[in-house]
C-alpha cells in the first residue's frame, strides 16, 4: 500500500432498482526557469478581448460530466424521469440518433454554458447531467448470498479513502474484475458524483455501494455471512498471494496516509502486502486495489 498522504478531503444507504442501479438521494507552476529551459513572462491583457463569463458557485455533488459517466447515469433505470440532461448540439444529435436518452429530455446548450456549471478544468465532452447523488444499498444486498468456496466472490472495503480520483478509479477496477460491490464508511467518503464519477467512467452507476456507520461492525457481519477479510498492509510479513485463497473475500484498503485503522485491521483475518521486487517503496492506492483485485479473482478461478 502507498504511504503518500491523500488529497481532496470530501464528504457525502436503499435497494438497487433495475439490476445493479441505485436510487438517487432525496436531499438535497509556478517556479523559476530550469537549466536550458524557458521562463514564463507576464503578458498584458488584451483590451479588445471579450470579457469572460463569470463562473457561478459550483455544486459538484449534484453534477455528472463526461460521456461515459453521463450515459451510464441516464441508462440507470433508477434515474428515469429525474435530473436535467444538458448536451452540446453534436452530443444531442448523437443521443437522438443512437437512442441513448432512455426517456430523459435533452436540453441543447452551448459548450460555454456547460463550462460555467463545472469546476475549473473539468472535461465535460459535451455532456452534463444535474441530478442528486446516488444512495447506497444495504450491506446484505452485496454480501448475500455468500458464494460457496470455489465459486468466487470479492467485496472491496475502503477505510477512509477521501480522494475522489482514487475512489473512482477503484470503482472502475472493481467493476472490471467482477467484484460484488464496494463498502465505505458514510462519514468519511466522497459522494458518488463529480470528479469521482468521472474517474469511475460510469462504474458508480453499475456497481453497488454500501455506506455503513462502522467498518469494524460491518466486517463482523460479513464474517457471519461467510466472508473472509484480507487487509492490505505494506508492513506485513505475509504476501498477498499467500494470504488469498478460493473463499469469498473482502479486500480491505486503507488510506494512503495512514493505511487501515487499528480496529479495522483487528477485524481482518489476515494482513498482507503486495511484494515489490523492483525496489520502489509503494503504489498509489487505486493501483494497489487493481493488483489485489486481479490476484483475488485469479486465486478464485
Amino acid at each position: 500500500m502507498s504511504r503518500i498522504p491523500e488529497r481532496n478531503d470530501h464528504k457525502s444507504g436503499g435497494k438497487p432498482a433495475g439490476g445493479r442501479g441505485f436510487k438517487p438521494r432525496s436531499a438535497g507552476p509556478t517556479g523559476g526557469p530550469t537549466k536550458g529551459g524557458w521562463s514564463p513572462r507576464a503578458t498584458e491583457p488584451d483590451p479588445t478581448a471579450a470579457p469572460r463569463a463569470s463562473r457561478g458557485k459550483v455544486d459538484a455533488d449534484t453534477l455528472l460530466w463526461g460521456r461515459h459517466p453521463v450515459l451510464a447515469a441516464v441508462a440507470n433505470p433508477a434515474r428515469k424521469g429525474m435530473g436535467r440532461l444538458m448536451a452540446t448540439p453534436d452530443r444531442a444529435a448523437e443521443i437522438e440518433r443512437d437512442g441513448l436518452a432512455h426517456g430523459h429530455k435533452v436540453e441543447v446548450v452551448e459548450p460555454q454554458q456547460l463550462e460555467r456549471l463545472l469546476p475549473q478544468g473539468a472535461v465535460h465532452q459535451g455532456l452534463v447531467f444535474k441530478v442528486q447523488p446516488l444512495e447506497g444499498v444495504a450491506l446484505e444486498d452485496i454480501a448475500e448470498p455468500a458464494p460457496e468456496p470455489g465459486e468466487g466472490g470479492v467485496i472491496v472495503m475502503l477505510d477512509q479513502l477521501t480522494d475522489p480520483q482514487n475512489v473512482g478509479a477503484i470503482f472502475r477496477s472493481a467493476l472490471a474484475f467482477g467484484a460484488r460491490g464496494i463498502v465505505v464508511q458514510d462519514r468519511h467518503s466522497p459522494v458518488l458524483a463529480g470528479a469521482l464519477a468521472k474517474a469511475a467512467a460510469g462504474a458508480t452507476e453499475r456497481l453497488p455501494c454500501a455506506r455503513v456507520t462502522n467498518l469494524s461492525r460491518a466486517l463482523e457481519r460479513l464474517a457471519d455471512l461467510g466472508w473472509r477479510a484480507v487487509g492490505l498492509d505494506g508492513a506485513s510479513d505475509e504476501t498477498l498471494e499467500n494470504a488469498l485463497d478460493h473463499r469469498p473475500t473482502v479486500l480491505v484498503m486503507g488510506s494512503e496516509g495512514d493505511g487501515i485503522r487499528r480496529l479495522v485491521a483487528e477485524h481482518c483475518d489476515v494482513l498482507a502486502k503486495i511484494p515489490m521486487p523492483g525496489g520502489f517503496e509503494s503504489l498509489n492506492v487505486s493501483n494497489a486495489a487493481a493488483v489485489a483485485l486481479y490476484e483475488a479473482t485469479r486465486k478464485q478461478r
